[in-house]
């Protein structure tokens, strides 16, 4: 761990929350990992802690103020010379700003000016984590390819128990150390990814849908677009800013996510079916809205198109991983479906788990291929589900290539 960060300038930014004094902590571990740190404060948060402290044990100059007497442009000098933003704590103030291009002191010039990976932690009460609007403007930076840390549940400062403590040291440098050390072992490869739910429409104003909000879907295509794959993300209807450096296909029926995966399945290597495709349809959408009247309705439901099926010999070697999302006898059901569909890799996932499921940032998921090896994953946020997966992914080509010589 001493020298993992080893020649690397990592910019550490510090805003005002009552958090901002585990950021001297952070600043300890970064310090002993080897890297060069750079600290930026908010006039906020020279209100919780003071710049002398980061000073002394950064060894370098910590920088206040965008209109600091010097020879250099300091937004944009550092804004070329750090490898990473780290910004902890991220208030919902300084979240706000850069979501939406706003650039009025040293720290949000720095930003805009930047094109370094950054990292965000935020912490602020649990009310405030959960207003509408920041999590609209956490969706933004999220498509734009900011690896959002989530805050930890626990006892707050305003006394209350919730979601909005700092994430541990431990997460939030594992996340520096990803963005820094971020492995380029899907160069060469297309990754086709499917993500959202479908819509089944019953007349021009209603549909069959589910829950998922695509998030574990957007987070896969991020994920393998840094790692260097091109990436082509088949998305159902969600309210996700759609990742950067992504081809993003909207669909909205399972039919339509059918033609989408053949139309570009020719291009790809990977195929991940993250997808929450609705499994039935109705058999005859009426043209005009159904009347309510004192008739119980009665809607007759036909299964959706099977989209690997529709595959078949098209497959070939590629690697093909799917989701199950279910709600009893998990492990079993995913098993079943890994060998029904002829999949390489499942991901069990047990819905009813708090912290997995649908719309959340967080999921608890199991592993398993096709080999018989078993994963249990602890209660990570999809971006970290997400690398795990491709890992897992990344180790069954491997095995593939290893395999084909050894036949030949």
């Amino acid at each position: 761990m001493e020298t993992t960060l080893r020649d690397k300038h990592v910019l550490l930014a510090v805003t005002g929350s009552i958090a901002a004094y585990k950021s001297v902590l952070i600043l300890r571990r970064l310090v002993e990992a080897g890297a060069r740190v750079t600290v930026v404060m908010t006039s906020s948060a020279r209100q919780f802690i003071t710049p002398l402290t980061f000073q002394v044990l950064s060894r370098r100059p910590v920088y206040t103020s965008l209109f600091d007497p010097s020879d250099e442009i300091r937004h944009l000098t550092l804004a070329e010379q750090v490898d990473l933003i780290l910004i902890a704590p991220a208030t919902a103030n300084i979240i706000g700003k850069i979501a939406n291009g706003i650039a009025d002191d040293l720290l949000t010039t720095l930003v805009t000016a930047s094109r370094a990976p950054m990292v965000m932690a935020p912490a602020m009460d649990g009310d405030m984590w959960n207003y509408p609007v920041l999590q609209r403007n956490l969706s933004v930076l999220d498509g734009l390819g900011v690896q959002i840390v989530p805050p930890e549940e626990g006892p707050l400062a305003s006394g209350k128990e919730g979601v909005g403590r700092l994430a541990s040291e431990e997460r939030i440098l594992s996340a520096v150390l990803s963005r820094l050390s971020r492995r380029c072992d899907l160069i060469g490869e297309t990754v086709l990814i499917t993500a959202g739910p479908t819509r089944e429409p019953i007349d021009p104003v209603r549909y069959l849908t589910n829950r998922s909000s695509g998030k574990m879907g957007y987070a896969l295509a991020r994920a393998a677009r840094w790692r260097g794959a091109r990436v082509i993300l088949v998305s159902g209807p969600t309210s996700l800013a759609g990742p950067a450096n992504v081809e993003r296909v909207l669909v909205q029926t399972a039919e339509e996510m059918r033609d989408a995966v053949r139309r570009y399945f020719p291009e790809t290597t990977l195929l991940i079916m993250a997808a929450a495709v609705a499994d039935y349809r109705p058999r005859f959408r009426a043209d005009q809205k159904l009347k309510k009247d004192t008739s119980t309705l009665f809607l007759e439901l036909e299964p959706t198109p099977d989209i690997l099926s529709d595959l078949g010999p098209e497959r070939g070697s590629r690697i093909v991983a799917g989701f199950a999302a279910e709600t009893e006898d998990v492990l079993n059901r995913a098993r079943a479906k890994l060998e029904q569909k002829g999949l390489d890799l499942i991901v069990a996932n047990d819905v009813t788990q708090e912290g997995a499921g649908f719309d959340l940032d967080t999921n608890i998921v199991t592993l398993m291929d096709a080999h018989g090896t078993t994963t249990a994953l602890p209660k990570l946020s999809k971006a970290e589900v997400a690398e795990r997966i491709l890992d897992e992914i990344v180790k069954l080509k491997a095995r593939s290539r290893t395999d084909d010589r050894i036949i030949r």
